[in-house]
């Protein structure tokens, strides 16, 4: 399988049990899940970030007043994508949790799912578009090894 180059920036801010969190994401590991949902070559900066960072930023940018888990800041679809992914480490181990994931399965969901916001996927304009979109993160995460992430338990 031949995949698009990815010029990747990996940044960590500062949160509880961040080691974890760093040792899971290499850069090698980024790049791989990445370069599974890119249809063309990009540049990509992906934010690793606390609880306060990511309610800041969902609450400037999306005048939401909470934490998410994933931030997708596209700024080119073509030729290249560019864009930042900011994640908030401590709602995917939340999340993680509660969903009986473990911690490298739902930050591979959410990379993907932010990967695809990227490159102009969107779940929110329609229910055919979620449909869609669901369908190709779990085809992407079962090409990487992982289960179905909407599958019910």
């Amino acid at each position: 399988m031949t995949f698009n180059n990815l010029d990747l920036s990996l940044q960590f801010g500062e949160f509880d049990n961040l080691a974890t969190h760093q040792a899971l994401l290499t850069e090698a590991t980024v790049t791989k899940w990445i370069q599974h949902a890119l249809a063309v070559d990009a540049e990509m900066a992906v934010r690793i970030v606390g609880i306060e960072e990511g309610h800041a930023l969902n609450l400037q940018y999306r005048k939401k007043d909470y934490a998410t888990n994933v931030l997708t800041f596209d700024y080119q679809q073509e030729p290249t994508v560019q864009a930042d992914l900011v994640i908030c480490g401590p709602v995917i181990e939340r999340e993680a949790q509660e969903q009986n994931k473990t911690l490298e399965e739902h930050y591979a969901h959410m990379i993907v799912h932010g990967t695809l916001h990227a490159q102009g996927w969107d779940h929110e304009t329609s229910e055919e578009d979620a449909e869609e979109m669901e369908a190709y993160e779990t085809d992407i995460m079962q090409e990487l090894g992982f289960a179905d992430p909407y599958a019910k338990d």
